[in-house]
């Protein structure tokens, strides 16, 4: 757990992001999920063409929307009990970095925040890369932020294999 104080601070962002992709980077998703919120919209736009991204996961494309933790959830245990098309064995291996982390608003309790990010991703003896933006809105009237909202922006969509949580 971080130490959060009443007033989080960039530093304290830092490292709420970087323990979140530990958790992936490590596998642990249970622990990965306990960084949402019940209600948090996980979302990854698709890009409608070169210069825009899509603007309703309900009505466009996405290339990942979950509406609410329970999502996230089912996709974890998809993955633990190999009921994944885009998950099999050897599992992948991840290294998630992140850059340029930003506090971009705040209003009582709720944070947004923004970020640069890349992962390398290892399997089969290929080593893939991918890299992105991030936003979140964090609820931070607890001991700890909660992501409530998380849009993935990823830049490089033009992929050979599924692209699933824990590559972004």
């Amino acid at each position: 757990m971080s130490t959060v104080t009443d007033e989080l601070t960039i530093e304290g962002v830092r490292r709420f992001l970087y323990r979140e992709a530990r958790h992936l980077d490590d596998r642990e998703f249970e622990q990965w999920l306990e960084c949402y919120h019940p209600d948090a919209e996980y979302w990854m736009p698709a890009w409608a063409d070169d210069d825009g991204l899509t603007a309703d996961p309900q009505r466009e494309i996405s290339l990942i929307h979950y509406p609410n933790r329970a999502g996230l959830e089912d996709r974890v245990f998809r993955i633990r009990t190999d009921r994944s098309s885009a998950t099999s064995l050897p599992e992948p291996r991840t290294g998630h970095n992140i850059t340029n982390v930003e506090i971009t608003g705040r209003e009582g309790d709720s944070m947004d925040v923004r970020f640069n990010w890349f992962t390398l991703y290892y399997r089969y003896q290929t080593v893939d890369t991918y890299f992105g933006t991030s936003y979140y809105t964090l609820d931070v009237s607890g001991s700890d932020p909660l992501i409530t909202r998380k849009k993935v922006v990823l830049k490089n969509d033009y992929v050979h294999h599924v692209v699933d949580i824990y590559h972004v």
